[in-house]
């Protein structure tokens, strides 16, 4: 099983990328989807955040009020350190255990993890390749102003991650998402189609 690592900034458009990469029969661990369980009420990392953040982060059923968390943790770089510190390395322990299950499995020629972060935990030496999708700082921010974030909000979680530059400079491939959803799906299968076909050999 060929593991890929995705990764993207905020906006970038990876998400997307995922799900025609599952569309096409790869297996997609997502690492939003990991972070969610780690969460549920009672869980450790949810009681860290609590204590790093206040009781004001969670629903009146005592659930992760996830848009609330983000306004306290963005708010400064202190705030962001102690999210990070409250909920990484569970999380990357996390993905570590889903590949693990996946590989036993064994059921799809590919892995994909899909995680922002990927660089900034220092696991790239688990993935064969490493996918870095890219957009134009323009716009990524017009992507997430379109979603809902005001633009201070956006601006803010772009520069809480890596620069740009930098994440460039992780990647075995780069697919470039400044077009339409059409033709993003045209890279991602010509990226799959020489994968299985063996026209390149990532591992």
């Amino acid at each position: 099983m060929i593991r890929i690592g995705l990764t993207g900034g905020i906006g970038s458009g990876k998400s997307e990328v995922a799900r025609v990469l599952a569309r096409l029969g790869a297996r997609v661990i997502t690492a939003d989807d990991l972070a969610r369980d780690l969460v549920v009420p009672g869980s450790t990392v949810l009681d860290a955040l609590v204590e790093g953040f206040g009781g004001e982060i969670l629903s009146a059923d005592g659930r992760l009020d996830r848009t609330r968390l983000a306004e306290a943790a963005f708010a400064s770089a202190e705030a962001l350190a102690r999210l990070n510190a409250a909920t990484h390395p569970a999380l990357v322990d996390a993905i570590r255990a889903a590949i693990e299950r996946a590989e036993e499995a064994g059921d799809a020629n590919a892995l994909v993890v899909d995680a922002a972060l990927l660089a900034e935990w220092n696991i790239l030496d688990l993935f064969d390749v490493v996918i870095v999708v890219d957009a134009s700082l323009k716009t990524r921010l017009d992507r997430l102003v379109g979603a809902g974030l005001s633009g201070e909000a956006a601006e803010a979680r772009m520069r809480a991650q890596l620069p740009r530059e930098r994440l460039l400079e992780v990647a075995d491939v780069i697919i470039e998402n400044d077009g339409s959803i059409e033709e993003l799906d045209t890279k991602v299968k010509k990226f799959w189609t020489e994968l299985v076909s063996g026209e390149r050999n990532y591992t």
